[in-house]
Formats: C-alpha cells, sequence, structure tokens
C-alpha cells in the first residue's frame, strides 16, 4: 500500500530481458532514510514491485513481459527517470490518497500549458478509466497522488506546482509522453458493486429484517 507521495527519483542502470521475464535495475537520486532491503516493496512509477537483489546503493526488481506491456516500463531504457516509493509502514503519514500500486491503465500527455507559477497538464485516456474519475477525485499518475481539477470527453485535466515539476519525473513530460494510471480504489469498489446490481440483494436483506450476525 502507498500514498502517492513520492519520495525519490530512480535512474534506470539496465533493464535486460530473458524470455517472458526480465529484470531493472535501478539507483535512486539519493538514499532513503532506511535501507532498502530485499523483498522490499516499492512503487515504481506506481507499479508495485519486490526488490529482488540489492547491489550497492542500486537494487534490482524483477517484472513479467505483462508488467512492461501493461504500465510504461516497458518504454524505459538506461537514463531513464521513474518516481520511487517505499511502501507504507503502520504510523506512517498519508499525506495523498490510497494507491495500491497496481496499474489500471495508460493515458498519453495531450498538453502541457504554464499558468502563472504553475503548470496545466492535460492527459488523454480510454473511457475505463474515466469512468472511475470524479471532478476533485483523487487519481494516482506515474505514483503521483494527483487531483483531478477537470473531467473532460476523452481526459482529464491536474495542475501541479513548482515543487511536484521538481520532484518527480514529470519534468521530462512533453505531449506523447506516457503515463501509468490508477484511479481511486473508491471508484473501483463502487464500480464494482453496481455491476451487480447497485447492491440491490444486500438492500432486501435490511428490508426483510437485519442479519442475525448484524
Amino acid at each position: 500500500m502507498f500514498t502517492g507521495i513520492i519520495q525519490r527519483l530512480g535512474i534506470i542502470d539496465e533493464i535486460t530481458m530473458q524470455g517472458a521475464s526480465g529484470r531493472i535495475r535501478l539507483t535512486p537520486n539519493r538514499p532513503f532514510d532506511a535501507p532498502v532491503r530485499l523483498g522490499d516493496s516499492i512503487a515504481v512509477n506506481g507499479a508495485c514491485l519486490t526488490v529482488a537483489a540489492v547491489e550497492g546503493e542500486s537494487f534490482c526488481f524483477d517484472v513479467l513481459t505483462e508488467t512492461f506491456d501493461k504500465t510504461n516500463l516497458g518504454e524505459k531504457g538506461p537514463g531513464s527517470i521513474v518516481n520511487l516509493e517505499r511502501a507504507l509502514a503502520l504510523g506512517d503519514t498519508l499525506g495523498g490518497h490510497i494507491v495500491t500500486g497496481h496499474v489500471d491503465g495508460v493515458g498519453t500527455v495531450r498538453s502541457i500549458e504554464q499558468v502563472d507559477r504553475d503548470w496545466k497538464f492535460t492527459i488523454e485516456c480510454a473511457q475505463n478509466m474515466l469512468m472511475l474519475m470524479v471532478y476533485k477525485g483523487s487519481i494516482a499518475l506515474d505514483g503521483i497522488s494527483l487531483t483531478v481539477a477537470e473531467l473532460l470527453d476523452d481526459g482529464f485535466v491536474i495542475h501541479i506546482i513548482p515543487h511536484t515539476i521538481e520532484e518527480t519525473d514529470m519534468s521530462e513530460f512533453k505531449p506523447g509522453t506516457r503515463v501509468n494510471l490508477e484511479a481511486d480504489i473508491l471508484g473501483k469498489h463502487v464500480q464494482r458493486i453496481l455491476e451487480f446490481g447497485g447492491g440491490q440483494d444486500y438492500r432486501l436483506s435490511f428490508e426483510n429484517g437485519l442479519p442475525e450476525n448484524g
């Protein structure tokens, strides 16, 4: 579990592929506050990956081709910058929103516009992603917890402050850049309930009296 508050930037050193799997080796731009250990979970551009090896200041992740296919990690190479966030521990501050590290889809940067000291990014995405967004709701973009400022017919708009530009991979964005998207988990649960009739069976059980354990 993550919060969408980026802690470090990672620089990819190497990506190797062998059959249906591969390995990413990267180095953070500065060490984490606590040592990274074998088996730790780290969100890399919003995709939850497990540390498979620690090599000095660098660490490696084993990745299936499906992860490369379903996220923008398959488009990265040596020198690429990615966002890093370690998994939450009990007692940590929930500074953003609840992020699972499971990428739902990939969007594309349509335009970037500076507005005073801030930046306006317009992102194109599929309809199944838009269905899970609400105005002023949360969206994780490359693992960054952001607020939906506008909803469009084929995408959405976010406004970014300079600090976010400086501390994340968004300084590298340009029109055409593909970005990982994870919708708010609450929206996904609501959609699932609606797919099964809006919870009618559960409502009927209450109309006929509370369950014995209720």
